[in-house]
This record gives structure tokens, sequence and C-alpha cells, in this order.
């Protein structure tokens, strides 16, 4: 007796589970998203707390590696006693994971400012919060876009194992291969989806970074114009 067919690739699974495929994609965009965004507010107060102060840089860097280090899945388990079985608890997960990404990021991005501007926007009579908002968060957010996107691109990946309390968006798929006999289409769908989705996410949140901050572009500009200005005259 043949054994039923099981590709890797099979269209005619995604065509018949379409409504399932999206609605598993919406919750993984949903997870992705708000973890990311509440992971950003929680960040940033911490990075410049710890840049203000060098005896909590170590304690702050050190807590959100701490939690790093803790098993996807063991985490879960943890925090599910107190908030069920629901989207609530992946994402208070998600939010501590990506914390040691953006904390570090933040910080970092806002230690590179040098030290001559800031001394310069004093001069001019920039107090401490005109100083942060209008020359050292402009000055510190490619590092802050960097952050974020690996950030990102490790939370889509993480939300897969919020398959352990029924919440694990495109992860639903990859497992419910698994438990209906290694089933292959669904699986190849869920993998596929979370490559497709990190890289659409990354490549947003690239392009967003990128408008926030032109002036990263203008040196490779005025380069390009130059040389194009030296091979019209040469000509």
């Amino acid at each position: 007796m043949n054994a039923a067919p099981n590709p890797w690739i099979d269209p005619s699974y995604v065509v018949d589970n379409w409504d399932t495929i999206l609605a598993y994609t919406a919750q993984h965009v949903r997870l992705t998203v708000l973890a990311v965004l509440i992971g950003t507010v929680i960040a940033l107060p911490l990075a410049l707390l710890a840049r203000r102060s060098r005896w909590l840089s170590g304690p702050v860097l050190g807590l959100s590696t701490l939690v790093y280090t803790i098993p996807s899945l063991a985490m879960f388990a943890f925090i599910a006693p107190f908030t069920g079985l629901s989207e609530t608890t992946v994402l208070v997960g998600l939010v501590l994971y990506s914390l040691v990404v953006l904390v570090r990021n933040f910080l970092a991005g806002l230690q590179s400012v040098p030290a001559d501007v800031v001394e310069a926007a004093r001069g001019m009579g920039y107090g401490r919060g005109r100083l942060l908002a209008r020359v050292e968060l402009p000055l510190a957010l490619p590092s802050f876009v960097a952050g974020i996107r690996i950030a990102t691109v490790s939370t889509v990946a993480l939300v897969t194992v919020g398959v352990i309390v029924g919440q694990g968006g495109l992860g639903q798929l990859i497992v419910g291969g698994f438990n209906a006999n290694f089933y292959r289409a669904p699986i190849v769908t869920g993998a596929v989806g979370c490559v497709v989705l990190a890289l659409l996410l990354d490549a947003v949140i690239a392009l967003l970074g990128r408008v926030a901050t032109p002036w990263t572009r203008m040196p490779t500009r005025r380069r390009a114009g130059r040389r194009a200005a030296t091979a019209g005259s040469a000509a």
C-alpha cells in the first residue's frame, strides 16, 4: 500500500487554508510589532538611566542579559500562571527578550554622540530636555534603528515559541504539521512565512530609518556628485 503524498511544497494546502494562514500571520505581526514598540518605550528610559549613572549601567545591562539567558519555553511557562494561556503571556516574554538588544543599542547610540557637539549645544543655551530632544536623540537615531531592526527579526522568530500556550502565530502551522505525522506543507508554509515576515518588517524599518535620518546619506550623495563633476570635466 503506497503512502499518501506528502510534498514539501503544496500550493493546494495554501489555497485551502488561506484564511487560517492569514489569521496566524496577523497574530504574528501583532505580537511582533507590539512587543518591539513596548520594548522601545521601556528601553529608552533604561538606556538614559544607564548613561547618566555609571553605577546603574552595569545592573541595567546585566539584568537585561540575564533575562535573555532564560529559555523561551521556560519563560512562557513561568508567566502563564499569572496571565493565562493568552497573547499577553507571549507578549510579556517577547518584551523582556527584546530589552537586551534595545537597551544595549540605545545606550551605544547615546554614548556615540560627540562630546563637542553636546558642549556646543550647551553653550548655545540648550537645557537638558532640549539637548536630548534636539541633539542627542537625532544623532543617536541610526543606532536606535539598528537595534529595533535586530529586535524585530529576533522577535519574529521567538513568536513561534508561543505555541506552548496556543498563541504562536505561524508557529501554530509548524507544530501542527509535526503533530499531523510530519505533514510537510504546513511546516514549510509556517517557516517560509516567518522568513518573509522578518524580511518585510526589517525592510520597512530600514526604510523608515532612512527617511528619518536623511543626513546620514548626505556624504554619499556629495561624493557621488563630486565624482560625476570630475568625470564631466575630464570628458
